[in-house]
């Protein structure tokens, strides 16, 4: 359990929304169930990018957030994307992509933008995840960054660590 310094408040446009989280860390896991319940949301939790559809189906999710780096395997999280952009059931599902793999959300810039992907780049705080996960489920409260403008974002982090002399990979 993670210690709260500042409680969330639920937010009542959001009650009876289900989220699922697909991530290969516990604690990360833990930690976005903790958040979204203080939204208001309910959160199903999965340490695998399932490898079939029939798994998120069961789920029944109004909004999927995942990781694309899964330990060794970086393109689980990818490979999972598309095939929830390719089935009929899954493809106006919401997604956040919510990732410290910089260098392959730059490049899958335009197929993140083109299906309506949000990005929320690791770390966050904790507005940026209420305001990507309003903005997901369509509730904006304003400042949700598209896929571009995360990627622009990115873009001026990687340039100011860059001149900082730092590693601006951003692998996680």
């Amino acid at each position: 359990m993670v210690p709260r310094v500042m409680e969330r408040t639920e937010r009542p446009e959001l009650r009876g929304k289900r989220v699922l989280v697909v991530n290969d860390t516990q604690e990360i896991l833990e930690l976005f169930t903790d958040l979204l319940g203080e939204m208001g949301l309910e959160s199903v939790a999965m340490s695998y990018a399932p490898r079939e559809l029939n798994r998120v189906r069961a789920v029944d999710p109004d909004l999927i957030i995942l990781d694309f780096v899964f330990g060794e395997k970086e393109l689980m999280g990818w490979q999972l994307l598309q095939k929830l952009k390719m089935d009929r059931t899954l493809e106006q599902v919401p997604v956040i992509v919510c990732s410290a793999a910089i260098r392959m959300l730059s490049e899958l810039e335009g197929y993140l933008t083109e299906h309506g992907v949000v990005i929320v780049v690791k770390p966050f705080n904790l507005d940026q995840l209420e305001e990507a996960v309003m903005k997901a489920l369509g509730s904006r409260r304003g400042g949700g960054r598209s896929a571009r403008g995360a990627v622009d974002a990115l873009r001026e982090h990687n340039a100011a660590d860059a001149d900082a002399g730092g590693d601006a990979r951003g692998q996680a």
